[in-house]
């Protein structure tokens, strides 16, 4: 154990900026003895965000040892796994290896565990040479170290779901309960769009991850119609078997005008868009997608926050938009408890992995 003075969000592992939060850093301290405060996980495996893993694809053309290459030499520079393309990392899976004696995170050695804190401020050590992967999933098998904080966030993965199911929710858990708070917050008024008083809600990407939890969410929470957008003809095929949308509609995101044609002539446009794909370019047709007064949730770190404010203010579109930032308290619970209710939900998961 460390007698080193430490930051309950990290500050004490900054190697380079000075001054920085470890989400900015450049490179981050990795050395295995920990602070008081701090918690070591033994990592078993590794979820890269969605719109990490697809640049990387493309930037290799699908050479899984390419990719493995780049995200070892990411994860060795930096101390911790975050594309600089994207700016995005993605969680873990693992095992409590040893707790510091003033950790509030209230977790004992043993405990298995999926981080609710991105790999792009976790410092992270890996020592297998992600031997187990073929760089063409974004799930990675791997054998390293993390290393938490005070402020970090971490669940116990349930004993009712395969580890690697639980990963996979986990990883996009905030999605589903803030669509949820956001739906539920229209729900209570009377909505101008919506002949049954609930809102309409679009959620772009509805076969995905993120978008099949929030399509139930919204549901659950309230929504009156809910529609699912999606890339293709297979895509809209698996959503239609799910039941979790009343209206499922096919257009490219890209195409603000196509996207806002297609929700409109499925029952829009939307009070609540939520933005759940992870190319670039979807943020003119989600607002074109929704009504004057409503709001737009993004949650794709492929989203140019840029392009979406300076795009609204050209559009004279008088929406509300939310930067989806990956937590809610009791975001974890609650997006494994529509898992479970939805069997819809579960298939789409399931065929992923």
């Amino acid at each position: 154990m460390n007698d080193v003075t430490s930051s309950p969000v990290g500050l004490h592992r900054v190697l380079a900026p000075a001054g920085v939060l470890p989400q900015a850093a450049e490179r981050l301290d990795t050395r295995r003895d920990l602070a008081a405060d701090e918690v070591r996980v033994r990592v078993q495996r590794l979820n890269l965000d969605a719109a990490s893993f697809r640049q990387l694809e493309r930037k290799h053309e699908g050479d899984g040892d390419a990719v493995r290459a780049e995200v070892l030499d990411i994860v060795r520079t930096r101390g911790k796994m975050q594309n600089p393309e994207t700016g995005s990392g993605g969680m873990l899976v693992g095992t409590v290896e040893e707790v510091g004696p003033e950790s509030p995170l209230g977790l004992t050695v043993g405990d298995r565990v999926a981080t609710l804190v991105s790999l792009t401020l976790t410092p992270l050590v890996i020592e297998d040479g992600l031997a187990a992967w073929d760089g063409r999933s974004e799930q990675v098998p791997a054998d390293g170290y993390a290393i938490l904080f005070g402020r970090s966030i971490a669940a116990r993965l349930p004993d009712d779901l395969a580890p690697e199911l639980a990963l996979s929710v986990m990883d996009v858990c905030g999605a589903p309960a803030l669509t949820a708070r956001v739906v539920s917050q229209y729900a209570a008024t009377t909505s101008p769009t919506s002949t049954t008083g609930g809102p309409v809600v679009a959620v772009i990407g509805g076969a995905g991850k993120s978008g099949s939890l929030s399509l139930a969410a919204a549901r659950d929470a309230g929504a009156a119609r809910t529609i699912g957008v999606v890339p293709h003809r297979a895509e809209a095929d698996l959503l239609d078997e799910a039941g979790i949308a009343d209206e499922v509609t096919i257009a490219d995101a890209r195409d603000p005008v196509a996207l806002s044609e297609a929700v409109a002539k499925a029952g829009g446009p939307a009070d609540v868009t939520v933005v759940c794909v992870d190319v670039p370019g979807c943020e003119g047709g989600a607002i074109l997608s929704t009504r004057d007064g409503g709001t737009v949730v993004f949650f794709s770190m492929a989203t140019s926050f840029s392009a979406a404010a300076l795009g609204a203010e050209g559009l004279a579109a008088d929406v509300t938009m939310l930067v989806g930032n990956g937590y809610v308290p009791g975001h974890a619970d609650y997006a494994l408890s529509v898992l479970r209710a939805h069997e819809g939900v579960r298939g789409l998961f399931e065929r992923r992995l």
